[in-house]
C-alpha cells in the first residue's frame, strides 16, 4: 500500500483483555471503622475473552469493533480470542469502515502465528500493520477502553459467567 493510502485509512489500535470468574480488587466506601466484606463463590473455571479495534481517522468520529468469548473450561472449547476471531473482527471493521487500514497492535504470539501473517500479506492492499514495542499499553488507546471496562465490573460479584459476559457487552456498548 502506498503512503499516500495509507494516510487516506484509518487507524485502528487493537487490543486483547480477559475476566476471570475471580473478582478483580476494587476500591468502595464503608462504614467507618468497618472494612466492606464480599463474599463470592467461585464454581469451576471460566473466563471472558475480548479483542477490541479503537478506530480513528481525521473529520471522522472515533469507531470501535470488539468481540467476546466465553470459556467455560469445557473440553474442545477455545480459551479464548484466536487467530480466526481476530482475522474476522478485522475484515469487519475493514467492511464497515470502507477504506484501507493502518493496524498498530502488539507484539502477541497470535499476532505473529504463520497463518496471521499470510492473511496480512494476502490483504497488503487495504492493510498495513505496524508492531507496538513489547510492552507500551501508554502507546494503545485500546488499554485505556479495558480500563473503563473492568473498573466498571471491579465491585460486580458475579454468580456466574454470563453475568460477567453481560456486564462486559454492556459497558463495550456503552462506549
Amino acid at each position: 500500500m502506498s503512503t499516500a493510502a495509507a494516510c487516506d485509512g484509518w487507524i485502528v489500535f487493537e487490543d486483547e483483555a480477559g475476566q476471570s470468574m475471580t473478582p478483580p480488587r476494587a476500591r468502595s466506601w464503608g462504614r467507618k471503622g468497618a472494612t466492606p466484606v464480599v463474599r463470592v463463590r467461585v464454581r469451576g473455571s471460566g473466563r471472558v475473552s475480548m479483542a477490541g479495534l479503537t478506530c480513528y481517522k481525521p473529520g471522522k468520529r472515533p469507531r470501535m469493533f470488539y468481540s467476546v468469548r466465553e470459556y467455560r473450561g469445557r473440553k474442545g472449547e477455545p480459551k479464548g480470542i484466536g487467530w480466526r476471531d481476530l482475522r474476522d473482527l478485522l475484515v469487519r471493521a475493514h467492511m464497515q469502515l470502507g477504506g484501507p487500514i493502518v493496524l498498530v497492535w502488539d507484539n502477541l504470539r497470535m499476532h505473529l502465528v504463520e497463518p496471521m501473517r499470510a492473511f496480512t500479506a494476502d490483504h497488503a492492499e487495504w492493510r498495513t500493520v505496524f508492531q507496538l514495542p513489547s510492552y507500551s499499553p501508554d502507546l494503545n488507546p485500546q488499554e485505556g477502553i479495558w480500563s473503563l471496562v473492568k473498573r466498571d465490573i471491579g465491585n460486580l460479584a458475579a454468580a456466574d459467567l454470563g453475568q460477567i459476559t453481560r456486564a462486559v457487552k454492556r459497558k463495550l456498548k456503552m462506549l
